[in-house]
């Protein structure tokens, strides 16, 4: 059980010697005026991590707003900051390996902290190839960690077992107390993959549930920041969600309190398998 020092200055070490933020801002579903503005309350709030992608269609907007807040704060560098991007769609080596280098070029940020397969659709040779570009944008300097996003035991198993220069660091799927893909998070943590938890809090589908609201009662929290606190203290990297300012600030306002054990239990046995978007981690 994880201790009560979370906040925005935590950091995960990866199985490739780097680390990077416990909690991140996803940018999700935002258009570009909108991921703009959250990025920027977020930064000014202390966030360092966002979490974008190809398909959001946001990436060069939130890259100009990190570049125009470390302009107007010498004093925190690129270094600092770490940002996340996903391949839209799997493909053949050369596609997947300009995507990457266009993604690099729209954020504008010199490189991408964190490169993701969105997802394991396009089959085996698409997957495979598809990683193989990850590995040589990291090996060439334009990605720093490579990971997937949404993939399954078998996908994960397939990539180890193509014996990859580079392990993946990280999937990210949607975990929360109503989903919870015990097997397959557990299965990333035996292998040491890192668990990005994305829709931490249910795209707010459940934060009037008895048990959700009696628990923030106890601990003297909101739903949100219980959610979030429930998604460190497994491990997890939260990607709380929100073009509110003051709602951005107070998913991460998380240090306060511990929930307890039997509590986490409580909220574990919530489990509906309850999929708030897509869920590909079984596709072929």
């Amino acid at each position: 059980m994880a201790d009560k020092t979370f906040s925005l200055t935590s950091r995960i070490a990866l199985n490739n010697g780097l680390s990077m933020p416990r909690i991140h801002l996803g940018v999700y579903l935002m258009n570009g005026s909108e991921a703009s503005k959250a990025v920027t309350y977020a930064l000014e709030a202390g966030y360092r991590a966002v979490d974008s992608a190809q398909m959001y269609h946001n990436e060069k907007q939130v890259g100009h707003s990190i570049l125009e807040y470390l302009k107007s704060h010498p004093e925190v560098k690129r270094e600092d900051m770490h940002y996340t991007s996903k391949l839209a769609s799997n493909s053949d080596y050369e596609r997947a390996r300009k995507s990457i280098s266009k993604s690099v070029k729209e954020c504008g940020l010199g490189y991408i902290d964190l490169f993701l397969l969105h997802s394991p659709h396009g089959g085996k040779q698409n997957r495979l190839e598809s990683w193989r570009a990850v590995e040589d944008a990291i090996k060439e300097g334009e990605v720093k960690i490579g990971g997937v996003s949404n993939y399954g035991e078998k996908h994960i198993e397939e990539l180890l077992s193509s014996n990859p220069r580079i392990r993946p660091a990280v999937n990210q799927i949607e975990v929360h107390p109503f989903n919870t893909r015990a097997n397959l998070t557990s299965y990333c943590q035996q292998h040491d993959i890192a668990v990005e938890a994305y829709a931490p809090l249910a795209r707010a589908l459940r934060m009037k549930h008895p048990t959700i609201v009696s628990l923030a009662e106890k601990y003297s929290c909101t739903p949100g920041q219980l959610l979030v606190r429930w998604s460190l203290q497994h491990g997890f990297v939260p990607l709380p969600k929100s073009v509110r300012e003051e709602r951005i600030v107070e998913n991460a306002r998380i240090g306060g309190f511990e929930i307890g054990e039997e509590d986490v239990m409580r909220m574990d046995e919530l489990d509906e398998y309850l999929v708030t978007d897509w869920d590909p981690v079984d596709a072929d």
